[in-house]
C-alpha cells in the first residue's frame, strides 16, 4: 500500500547501513593478525637467548627459525608456522563479529523487555485498542517493533478502506506483515555466513597446517639416513600439533557462536510470528 513505502524505503536504508562491512574489516584483521604473529607471539623475549636475538620481531632478527627455541606458551605457539597468522585472524574475526552480532540483536530486541512487550501488545489488540499497541511499538522500537509497527499501521488503513471486503483486506495485512518481516530479516542474518564458514574453514586450514608439519617431521626422519634430526623432527611434529589445536579451537567457538546467535534469531522471528498472528485474528475479530 502506498502509506507504507516511504517506510519501508527508511527500513531498507537502515538495513544497508547496519552492521559492520566485511570487505573492509577482514583485510583489517588479517594485518592484525600477521602483527599479532610478528610482534607479541614472535617477540624474541619468548624465546631463549633474547639478547642474542635483538629487539622487535624474532622474524627480522639475524638467528635463524630453526636455530631459536621458545621459553613461553607465545613462542611456541610462533613455532607453528606460517599458517598460525592465518588461524589468528580466523580467530579474531570470529570474535568480532560475535561482538557484533550481539549488540545488533540487542537492539533488534528492542529497549524494553520482550516478553513483556508481546503480552502487553496481544492484549491491546484483544481490546481493539490499536493506537495504545502502536504507541508500545514505538517505545519498543528495535525489529520486533518495527514490524508490529508496520502491521498496526497496515491494520488501521484497511479499517477504514471501504473499497475492499474483508477477504482482501485479510490478504493485504498479511501481505505486509510479510514484506517487514522480509525487510528485517537482513540485518538479524548479516555476517551470520562469516561465523558459520570459519566454523568449517578453520578446522581445513589447520589440516593443511598439520599436513605441511608432518611433512617436515617425516623429511627429518628420511633425511638424517641412519641418524634422524631429533630436533627437527620434533619441530614439525610441534608445528603440526600447534595447528591443529589453533584450528579446532576457533572451529568450536565460531560453532558454538553461530548456534547461539542462531537461537537468538528464531527467538525474534518467533516473536514476530505471534504478535503477527494476534493481530491477524484482531482484524478478524473487529472488521
Amino acid at each position: 500500500m502506498e502509506m507504507n513505502v516511504s517506510k519501508n524505503e527508511e527500513q531498507v536504508i537502515a538495513k544497508k547501513a547496519g552492521g559492520l562491512n566485511p570487505a573492509v574489516i577482514i583485510p583489517i584483521l588479517l594485518v592484525i593478525g600477521i602483527c599479532i604473529y610478528l610482534f607479541v607471539l614472535g617477540n624474541p623475549g619468548n624465546f631463549k637467548d633474547a639478547d642474542k636475538l635483538g629487539s622487535g620481531s624474532v622474524a627480522f632478527s639475524s638467528v635463524e627459525g630453526k636455530d631459536i627455541h621458545p621459553e613461553s606458551f607465545l613462542g611456541i605457539i610462533y613455532k607453528g608456522g606460517v599458517i598460525v597468522p592465518v588461524l589468528i585472524t580466523f580467530m579474531i574475526t570470529v570474535i568480532v563479529f560475535s561482538i557484533e552480532r550481539y549488540f545488533v540483536l540487542g537492539r533488534a530486541a528492542g529497549k524494553g523487555n520482550l516478553d513483556n512487550f508481546v503480552v502487553k501488545v496481544r492484549s491491546l489488540l484483544n481490546q481493539n485498542r490499536i493506537d495504545e499497541a502502536l504507541e508500545e511499538c514505538d517505545r519498543q522500537e528495535g525489529s520486533v517493533g518495527n514490524v508490529v509497527k508496520e502491521g498496526l499501521t497496515t491494520y488501521k488503513a484497511l479499517s477504514n478502506d471501504t473499497t475492499l471486503n474483508k477477504e482482501q483486506k485479510m490478504v493485504a495485512l498479511n501481505k505486509a506483515i510479510e514484506e517487514a518481516t522480509t525487510l528485517e530479516m537482513p540485518m538479524l542474518e548479516k555476517n551470520m555466513m562469516i561465523l558459520s564458514t570459519l566454523g568449517t574453514v578453520a578446522t581445513l586450514i589447520a589440516l593443511l597446517g598439520t599436513v605441511i608439519g608432518m611433512i617436515k617431521a617425516f623429511f627429518a626422519l628420511g633425511s638424517g639416513g641412519g641418524t634422524p634430526d631429533a630436533a627437527a623432527l620434533s619441530t614439525g611434529i610441534s608445528e603440526a600439533l600447534i595447528n591443529t589445536a589453533l584450528g579446532i579451537g576457533t572451529s568450536a567457538i565460531a560453532i558454538m557462536l553461530y548456534n547461539f546467535f542462531t537461537s537468538k534469531i528464531d527467538g525474534l522471528t518467533y516473536k514476530i510470528d505471534e504478535i503477527a498472528m494476534s493481530i491477524q485474528q484482531s482484524f478478524a475479530e473487529f472488521n
